[in-house]
């Protein structure tokens, strides 16, 4: 059963799905209909070709810019920096916020052998720089974990040099070493409100 176990090890692989889960999915798409499993791959296709990183914000979207850089009701003096898109779309679902993001695509871990070189930290310093006078705030709203407090504390020295920018950090209604994606709406709302200055 060696196409099995390639299949079973290849669902693993996906974020959040253990042995177990990898097994039923398997054998959900082993027992579905060729039509369900074709529409599926058809579906990834498709969208790993047309999927592709908002030029000025580097979110995930199927256009050149995203729909939130592109919505010129959005709040231009606001911009909030967070790890990776599903953070700016838990930040969305609250509706609380009015501003522009910034997607880093990760956080500094040493460990790891991530660096600020591996971040999209160089265009968030020259997208500040060129919007100088127009950009009043940088929020900074990575995971309140190790990394993301690292990386908090780097870009702030990096923004406070401009001198142009305030910096806040969001408030800690959010748990220490948790995911923004995985905190309800309420409590995000409450933190992005209560930010501080950083």
């Amino acid at each position: 059963m060696r196409d099995w176990d390639r299949l079973v090890s290849a669902l693993k692989r996906l974020p959040g799905i253990g042995p177990k889960q990898a097994e039923r999915l398997a054998l959900h798409l082993i027992r579905a209909p060729s039509e369900e499993v074709e529409s599926l791959l058809n579906a990834v296709r498709e969208a790993k070709a047309a999927i592709r990183p908002c030029s000025r914000c580097f979110d995930y979207t199927d256009r050149a810019l995203c729909r939130i850089c592109s919505d010129p009701g959005r709040d231009q003096a606001l911009l909030c920096v967070v790890e990776a898109p599903q953070d700016a779309a838990a930040i969305e679902r609250t509706r609380g916020y009015k501003g522009l993001y910034h997607v880093l695509h990760g956080a500094i871990s040493p460990l790891d052998g991530i660096g600020p070189e591996s971040l999209r930290v160089r265009e968030l310093i020259e997208r500040v720089q060129a919007g100088r006078g127009v950009i009043g705030e940088v929020i900074l709203a990575t995971d309140p974990d190790t990394e993301g407090e690292a990386t908090a504390l780097y870009l702030a020295g990096l923004l406070r040099e401009l001198g142009s920018v305030k910096v806040s950090r969001i408030a800690h209604g959010v748990p220490m070493g948790g995911d923004l994606d995985y905190i309800d709406e309420r409590t995000l709302s409450q933190a992005m409100s209560g930010r501080r200055e950083f």
